[in-house]
């Protein structure tokens, strides 16, 4: 685990299981539109939440790129999962600018709702076909960027599945202590 700590937020990198994190109240489900158990991240929230995350999730949905929902955590060890449909790289335009309206709208959503602390995957690297080291500079980027404007979260996760994902988020964590 690598761990920074800026405007008195920890921000950590992980590998590891984003449905096996006890430790912090909200996790991310890389979503998909109609907010259904997918492959990847999606896949893994809803089998290790239960039947339950599929009916809550059925009043949201669908929902627009970059759109977050808060749902029940069910059988998860985790109070709340927050969705969010990250952009299909090369297919909605600007990915880029979505992208960062993905994290903006989590972390706002998770604040308004006075969460403390929250785990992110890799939104839209997945089947979404998004290029590791360009989402991992847009998420780490513009989390840093709303540091300053978040009221109620201390910690902040990015857990990765994959060791090379792992090191490229590390490389881009370790920028932020420069």
């Amino acid at each position: 685990m690598k761990s920074v700590v800026i405007n008195k937020i920890t921000i950590q990198c992980v590998l590891g299981d984003i449905t096996k994190q006890p430790d912090i109240e909200a996790i991310v489900n890389a979503a998909n539109a109609w907010l259904k158990p997918g492959g990847g991240v999606s896949g893994a929230i809803h089998r290790a939440a239960g039947p339950e995350l599929e009916k809550e999730c059925k009043k949201y949905s669908p929902i627009k790129v970059a759109e977050a929902v808060i749902t029940k955590g069910y059988n998860l060890p985790n109070k709340y999962v927050i969705h969010c449909l990250g952009p299909r790289y090369g297919i909605d335009k600007p990915e880029e600018e979505l992208l960062r309206r993905c994290y903006i709208n989590v972390l706002n959503l998770a604040d308004k709702n006075k969460i403390t602390s929250i785990a992110f995957p890799a939104i839209s690297t997945g089947a979404f076909g998004y290029p590791i080291k360009e989402a991992t500079e847009v998420a780490i980027s513009t989390v840093f960027e709303l540091l300053k404007e978040l009221k109620h979260i201390k910690i902040i996760r990015f857990v990765l599945f994959s060791k090379e994902d792992f090191e490229i988020y590390l490389k881009e964590i370790e920028k932020l202590e420069e």
